[in-house]
């Protein structure tokens, strides 16, 4: 495994396939009000890239255009927030998406345990630390630790992504999930104009 740390955005003439897991640390959990500190995306090969973004910045030229690229599957685990972080950052609406938690709640309806690190360990196998979850992301330089936990959560969602789709179609619910993926950026979106919770417009 490489782990490769970039300032701002991507380097130029990266591919990263067509399918990319992608993250993010944010210095608290309201995308309103808790900036965006770095994304990491990975390929699925093993590798995983680092974006470290600046306080204040609001372009990322290459990463952005990533985001939007239409024939590249942003692949994630729980979107919704990480949609809405860099929306709210870039000003850019990232699609297509596919999510692994939603698949998750789609499928694992027996459980309400649908966490990372447990479909990890269940499903690929992989034992992965949360320790550095709420540790400052917003330090001008990253703990060894903290890039091995940012990795972590992108290095493996591919595996993760395979595992659930089989079931979705095993229980004729992946056009569901398909659906429920291309609303997460409007989703999103209402988060950040306010319509989460207790304002949720889907609530009774």
């Amino acid at each position: 495994m490489t782990i490769y740390l970039h300032q701002n955005d991507l380097p130029d003439g990266l591919n990263l396939g067509a399918v990319v897991a992608i993250d993010t640390e944010t210095m608290g959990l309201d995308p309103r009000r808790d900036r965006l500190c770095v994304v990491q995306l990975s390929a699925g090969d093993g590798h995983a890239h680092l974006v470290q973004i600046a306080k204040g910045q609001t372009s990322a030229p290459n990463l952005t255009r990533l985001l939007t690229d239409p024939n590249v599957v942003k692949l994630f685990h729980f979107g919704r927030f990480d949609i809405a972080a860099m929306q709210k950052a870039f000003g850019v609406r990232t699609a297509p998406v596919w999510c692994t938690k939603v698949a998750a709640k789609l499928i694992r309806t027996f459980t309400d345990r649908h966490g990372l690190k447990y479909l990890l360990n269940e499903l690929v196998g992989v034992d992965v630390s949360k320790a550095q979850q709420t540790s400052d992301w917003g330090s001008v330089t990253l703990t060894e630790a903290q890039k091995e936990y940012a990795a972590s959560d992108v290095l493996y969602l591919h595996k993760l992504k395979d595992a659930l789709e089989a079931v979705l179609i095993r229980e004729d619910r992946l056009d569901l999930a398909q659906r429920c993926f291309d609303f997460l950026p409007t989703r999103a979106e209402l988060d950040l104009l306010g319509w989460d919770e207790p304002n949720d417009l889907f609530h009774h």
